[in-house]
C-alpha cells in the first residue's frame, strides 16, 4: 500500500478510498510498530529549521557596533601619532568588546532557540483504538488526526468527518476569509483555495470539528512546498535595547562636540597640536559606555529564561518592558482562578434535585435524593440527562489512570455517566454518532445527533449555557414522560438556574428531542431534561497573587462567559472584590467612542464582566488601554486571539489553550496560573529597575571621566588620566559592577509601589540631573586628590596619575551602592544583598592591584606605586562620593 497521497489524489477520491491507500483504520488509527516504521522513512513532520546565526554573522554584527568604530578611530589617531602601545591597546580593548558582545549575543540567540522548543505545537490522534495528545512533530502519513476549533493544523489532512468546520488557511493563500470544509470528494483536481474536504499544515481552525488522515507530513506538506525557510537567526531589536542604543550614540555624539571645541579653545589658546588630539582621544574613549549594549542584552536573555523556568514562557523580548509596566490584568475565571477540575456535583430535573457525590476525577460516586441514595438505571429522567451528557461530548476519558482528553466541562459530565455505570464508548455503540453540530461562541450550544435501537429518527443531544437552551425547549421531561412548558416554566427554570449560579455553580443546560431527519435544525422543538450544576473550586495560590496585585497598584478585572451571579460568588471568594461589587454583562460593552463619560468611568471601575463575547472582549480592552492603562488579558480559545493580539501583553494558557490563542499571545503560561503571571510581572518590574540601575551607575560614572578630562582641559593642567588608562579602568568598571547590577534580584518591595507609566523612558529628566551630581561629586574629589598630590605631597607627575587612576575607580565602586532604591536601607538594600556585587568588587580590585603592580602591565599603562600616603589619599578621597552620593539618595522619594 502507499503510505503518502497527494493532495490531487486525496481530494479526488472518496476518504474511504484514501484510508486504504494509507492502510489505516479511521476508528482504529495506527499501531506503535507502524508508526516507527513511517517515521523512520518519512522522517519528523517539520518544516526545515531556521539555520542558526552562524559564528560569522554574529561577529561581524559585532565590528558594525559604533563604539567599536569609534574605538577603531581612536586607534588610528594614536597609530598616526606614533603611539604604538595605545593604539595596540585600544585593539586589544576592541577584541575583548567584541568577545563580549558576540559570546553574550550567541548565547542570547541560542537560549531563545531552546525556548522556542519548550513552545511546541500538540496534536489529538488516534492510535491503536485510544486518543492521546502527542507532539505534532511525531505525526507520521496515516495518523488519525482529531482537530477542534482552536487547533493548528498539523499535516496535511484527507477529512472524513467535519461538523462546521471553518478554517483559517491565510497562511497558504492570502484569504482571510475562513474556509468551511466538507468531506465529499472533489470531481476534478482543483487549485489549493478550493480544496474544501483537506486542510493544510500552518493553518488554523477557527469554527467546529473534524477528524481525518494525515497524507502528507514536514517538507512534502503545502506549506513545506512553497516555503523558504532557510534564514538566518536574527536576534530581536527591542524598543528597550533601542532606547540604549540611542542613549549611548546621543552620549558619544555629545563628547565628541565637546571634544572639537575644545580642541578649538586649545587651538586658539596655542596649546601644541598633539596635546589637543591626545585630549580628544581621552575625552572620546571616557564617554564610550563599552559595557551598556552587552549588559542590556544578559539582563534581558536572562530574565526571559528565568520567567521560562517558572512557567512563563515569553515570546519577544520586548513584552519583558512592557510586563513592569502592567497595571490591569483582565483574567478569564475558569482553569486561571479556579482549578478547572470540575466536578458536577448536582442534577436539578423537573421536579427534584439530584446530589452527586465524588470529587474531581474519581470515577466512584453515588446519587442521592434528600440523602437517600438512588439507583439511576432505575430513575428515568436521571437516566436520560446522564445520557445526554455523555453523547453530546467531544471528551475522552481514556483508561483509568489516565489523562482525559477535552474539555474539563464535558470531562466532568463523563465522569458523572461513569459514576453511573454509563460508559460513551459502549452508549455510542449503541447510539452512533452521525452528526455533531460543533460549539459556537455566539450562540453557546452544541448538539449531537444519533441512531437510535430500534427506532426511527435520530436522537439529539444538546448542552448549552441556560438562557439558550431554555429558549429553544418546548418541553420538559418528568417522571411519566414530556410535558408541554408555559410561560411560567420558563420564568421558573430562570429562577432555579439564578439560584444554583449564586450557589457559586457553574450551569450546564441539557436538552433533547427525536429528529427525522440528521440535517434538521437542532435548537428547536426541544425536551428540557435539566440543569448540571459544577463545582470548580478557587486555586489556593490565587488569593495570595490577588493580594500582591492589590498592593502593587495592578487592577484585576474578571471576565467571564460564565453567569453574573456565578462569577461574583467566585470573586468574592478569592477576595477580588468587596461584597457588593457590580457585576456588568458583556452586551454592556459598547465601542469606547460611543459611551458618555458617565457609562465609560463606570465600565473601567467595574472588576466583574459576565456572559463576555469575543467582541466585548476588544471593547474592554481599548476602553482600558484609552484611559492610558497597561492591559494584560488572559485567554484560551480560538476567538480570545483577537483580544490576545490587542492587549498590551496577552496571556495565552499553555495546558488548556488553544494552539491559535498561544500563537497570538506574547506569553504563554505552562501551568495556567494566575499567580505566574503575577511573578513575571514582579521579573517585569526587576529587569526593568536594574537596567535602569546600571545605566545610571554607567552614564554617571562615564560623565565623571569626561569631568576630569575636561577640567583639567579647560584650565590647561597636565592630565589626570591617560587614554589607555580610560580603556583599562572603562573595561573593569564598566562590565563587571554592571554586569552585577544586571543580574541582581531586585528590591524585595518592587511590588510595594504603583506601576510605573508606560511613557516612561529608562532616563528621565531627574536621572539626568542626577547623573550629573554624581559625576561631579565623582570628578571632584580624583581631581583634589590629583593636584594634592602634586602640590601638597610633592609627588611626580607619573604617581600622581596612578593616585588619580585608582582613586576613580575606586570611587566607582563605591558609587555602585548609590544606585540603591530610594527609601531602602544603606546598609541593607538589594545592592548589599546582592552576591553578584561582592563578587565584582573582588575581581575589580584584583585588576587594579595588577595594574599598579603586575610588571608589563603596569609600564604599559604608565603606572607606579602610589607609596603610603598616596595610598592613604586615595582612600580617602575615594569614599567621598559614596557619602556624598548617600546624603544626595536620602533627599530622593522616587527612583
Amino acid at each position: 500500500m502507499n503510505q503518502t497521497l497527494s493532495r490531487e489524489d486525496a481530494s479526488t477520491r472518496p476518504w474511504e478510498e484514501a484510508l486504504d491507500q494509507l492502510d489505516v483504520q479511521k476508528d482504529q488509527g495506527l499501531s506503535a510498530r507502524e508508526v516507527e516504521q513511517r517515521r523512520a522513512r518519512f522522517g519528523s513532520n517539520e518544516l526545515r529549521e531556521k539555520e542558526p546565526a552562524s559564528v560569522w554573522n554574529v561577529l561581524f554584527s559585532q565590528l558594525l557596533d559604533p563604539i567599536v568604530g569609534l574605538l577603531a578611530a581612536a586607534a588610528v589617531v594614536s597609530l598616526v601619532l606614533g603611539q604604538h602601545v595605545d593604539a595596540l591597546a585600544i585593539g586589544v580593548v576592541i577584541v575583548i568588546n567584541t568577545a563580549i558582545g558576540f559570546f553574550t549575543e550567541w548565547k542570547a540567540v541560542r537560549s531563545m532557540e531552546a525556548l522556542e522548543e519548550l513552545g511546541g505545537l500538540d496534536a489529538k490522534v488516534r492510535r491503536e483504538g485510544e486518543v492521546y495528545e502527542i507532539d505534532a512533530s511525531e505525526l507520521v502519513p496515516g495518523d488519525i488526526v482529531i482537530l477542534d476549533a482552536g487547533d493548528l493544523v498539523s499535516a496535511d489532512i484527507r477529512l472524513f468527518d467535519a461538523s462546521r468546520l471553518q478554517v483559517n488557511e491565510s497562511a497558504l493563500t492570502g484569504e482571510s476569509v475562513p474556509v468551511a470544509k466538507e468531506t465529499d470528494a472533489l470531481t476534478e483536481s482543483s487549485d489549493l483555495a478550493e480544496t474544501r474536504n483537506m486542510v493544510f499544515k500552518g493553518t488554523s481552525v477557527t469554527r467546529g470539528t473534524g477528524a481525518g488522515v494525515v497524507v502528507r507530513t514536514g517538507m512534502d506538506t503545502e506549506i513545506g512546498h512553497v516555503s523558504e525557510l532557510v534564514v538566518s537567526a536574527e536576534e530581536e531589536v527591542t524598543p528597550l535595547e533601542k532606547r540604549l542604543d540611542k542613549l549611548a550614540h546621543m552620549l558619544i555624539w555629545a563628547v565628541i562636540g565637546l571634544a572639537a571645541i575644545i580642541g578649538g579653545i586649545g587651538l586658539l589658546s596655542g596649546q601644541e597640536p598633539r596635546l589637543i588630539i591626545e585630549i580628544s582621544v581621552a575625552l572620546a574613549i571616557a564617554a564610550i559606555p563599552e559595557g551598556l549594549p552587552i549588559i542590556a542584552t544578559i539582563a534581558l536573555a536572562r530574565g526571559v529564561w528565568q520567567m521560562a523556568q517558572r512557567n512563563a514562557l515569553i515570546n519577544q523580548l520586548s513584552s519583558v518592558e512592557t510586563l513592569g509596566a502592567t497595571s490591569v490584568i483582565c483574567t478569564d475565571k475558569t482553569g486561571t482562578l479556579t482549578e478547572n477540575q470540575m466536578t458536577v456535583t448536582r442534577f436539578t430535573l423537573s421536579d427534584e434535585t439530584i446530589t452527586v457525590s465524588g470529587e474531581g476525577l474519581n470515577r466512584e460516586g453515588t446519587f442521592s435524593i434528600d440523602d437517600e441514595t438512588i439507583a439511576p438505571e432505575q430513575h428515568k429522567p436521571l437516566e436520560t440527562v446522564l445520557r445526554v451528557g455523555a453523547l453530546c461530548s467531544n471528551a475522552e476519558l481514556g483508561p483509568e489512570g489516565t489523562d482525559p482528553v477535552g474539555d474539563p466541562l464535558e470531562v466532568a459530565l463523563l465522569v458523572a455517566a461513569v459514576k453511573a455505570g454509563m460508559q460513551r464508548n459502549e452508549m455510542l455503540a449503541r447510539y452512533p454518532e452521525v452528526r455533531e453540530d460543533a460549539f459556537d461562541s455566539a450562540t453557546k450550544r452544541m448538539a449531537t445527533f444519533h441512531e437510535q435501537p430500534h427506532q426511527d429518527g435520530y436522537f439529539v443531544a444538546v448542552k448549552g449555557a441556560a438562557e439558550e437552551v431554555l429558549d429553544a425547549c418546548t418541553h420538559v421531561l418528568t417522571a411519566n414522560g414530556p410535558k408541554p412548558v408555559g410561560d411560567d416554566h420558563y420564568e421558573h427554570w430562570e429562577n432555579v438556574n439564578q439560584q444554583l449560579a449564586e450557589d457559586g455553580l457553574r450551569v450546564i443546560a441539557l436538552a433533547c428531542r427525536t429528529a427525522d431527519d440528521s440535517d434538521a435544525n437542532p435548537y428547536q422543538d426541544l425536551t428540557f431534561v435539566g440543569f448540571a450544576g459544577m463545582v470548580d473550586p478557587p486555586r489556593e495560590d490565587v488569593k495570595p497573587a490577588i493580594e500582591a496585585c492589590h498592593e502593587a497598584g495592578i487592577r484585576i478585572v474578571m471576565v467571564t462567559g460564565d453567569q453574573p451571579a456565578t462569577a461574583k460568588n467566585v470573586a468574592r471568594a478569592l477576595d477580588l472584590t468587596e461584597n457588593d461589587a457590580e457585576a456588568l454583562r458583556g452586551d454592556e460593552l459598547a465601542a469606547p467612542d460611543t459611551l458618555s463619560d458617565e457609562q465609560r468611568n463606570r465600565l473601567i471601575d467595574t472588576p466583574i464582566f459576565a456572559r463576555v463575547s469575543p467582541e466585548e472582549k476588544l471593547n474592554l480592552i481599548s476602553l482600558h488601554q484609552n484611559a492610558g492603562q497597561i492591559v494584560a488579558m488572559t485567554g484560551d480559545g480560538v476567538n480570545d486571539a483577537p483580544a490576545l493580539k490587542k492587549a498590551d501583553i496577552g496571556v495565552a494558557m499553555g495546558e488548556r489553550g488553544t494552539q491559535v490563542a498561544q500563537q497570538a499571545a506574547r506569553m504563554v503560561l505552562q501551568d495556567d496560573a494566575f499567580g505566574t503571571i503575577v511573578n513575571a510581572i514582579e521579573y517585569g518590574r526587576a529587569i526593568f529597575d536594574n537596567i535602569r540601575k546600571f545605566t545610571i551607575y554607567l552614564l554617571s560614572g562615564n560623565i565623571g571621566q569626561i569631568f576630569i578630562i575636561g577640567v583639567a582641559s579647560g584650565l590647561g593642567a597636565s592630565l589626570p588620566l591617560l587614554p589607555l588608562q580610560i580603556l583599562y579602568l572603562n573595561i573593569v568598571n564598566d562590565v563587571f559592577p554592571a554586569l552585577a547590577l544586571g543580574v541582581g534580584e531586585g528590591d524585595k518591595n518592587i511590588m510595594k509601589r504603583p506601576p510605573r507609566p508606560a511613557s516612561e523612558p529608562i532616563i528621565a529628566r531627574r536621572h539626568w540631573r542626577r547623573m550629573i551630581v554624581y559625576g561631579i561629586i565623582i570628578a571632584a574629589p580624583v581631581l583634589a586628590a590629583f593636584w594634592l598630590a602634586q602640590g601638597w605631597l610633592g609627588k611626580p607627575y607619573e604617581s600622581a596619575v596612578t593616585i588619580a587612576f585608582l582613586g576613580v575607580s575606586i570611587s566607582r565602586l563605591w558609587h555602585v551602592f548609590n544606585v540603591r532604591t530610594p527609601g531602602s536601607g544603606i546598609f541593607d538594600n538589594e545592592i548589599s544583598r546582592n552576591p553578584y556585587i561582592w563578587g565584582a568588587f573582588g575581581v575589580c580590585l584584583t585588576l587594579l592591584l595588577g595594574a599598579v603592580y603586575l610588571p608589563g602591565l603596569s609600564s604599559t599603562l604608565q603606572l607606579v606605586h602610589p607609596g603610603l600616603d598616596g595610598w592613604l589619599l586615595v582612600l580617602a578621597t575615594s569614599v567621598v562620593p559614596w557619602i556624598l552620593g548617600q546624603t544626595y539618595k536620602s533627599t530622593m522619594t522616587r527612583d
